[in-house]
């Protein structure tokens, strides 16, 4: 399968990665919307990872939707695109700027909420 297309096959691939990613003894948890491809049966899902699923319907509550906005608002927004490939390229452009500002990240990602009684 050719990357950057998304189904079944890529978010296999994509939890196959992050699970090689994790620390000996430790776990990770996805927290994730109800994408078809997040949902379906088809995926074997590595020892090391729990799949946390939001509610229908609520971008509000998934972090990655403010990131895409961020995105689109600062490099992506109010710009035509010749062909595909130009489309591609602004959009990694976008990402790399995004992840060399990792604070960017904290302060789009950041809920009050889920930090209610934790020090």
């Amino acid at each position: 399968m050719a990357l950057p297309y998304i189904g079944t096959d890529a978010m296999q691939m994509h939890l196959d990665e992050i699970s090689t990613m994790v620390a000996r003894g430790a776990h990770a948890v996805l927290l994730l919307d109800r994408a078809g491809w997040h949902t379906t049966g088809m995926l074997t899902v590595p020892k090391n990872v729990t799949l946390i699923f939001l509610p229908s319907r609520s971008p509000e509550l998934n972090p990655v939707e403010q990131i895409w906005q961020y995105l689109r608002s600062n490099w992506l927004s109010n710009r035509v695109f010749e062909t595909y490939t130009d489309i591609v390229d602004a959009a990694c452009d976008a990402w790399r700027r995004l992840v060399d500002s990792p604070d960017v990240i904290t302060s789009i990602g950041m809920r009050d909420w889920a930090h209610i009684g934790q020090k």
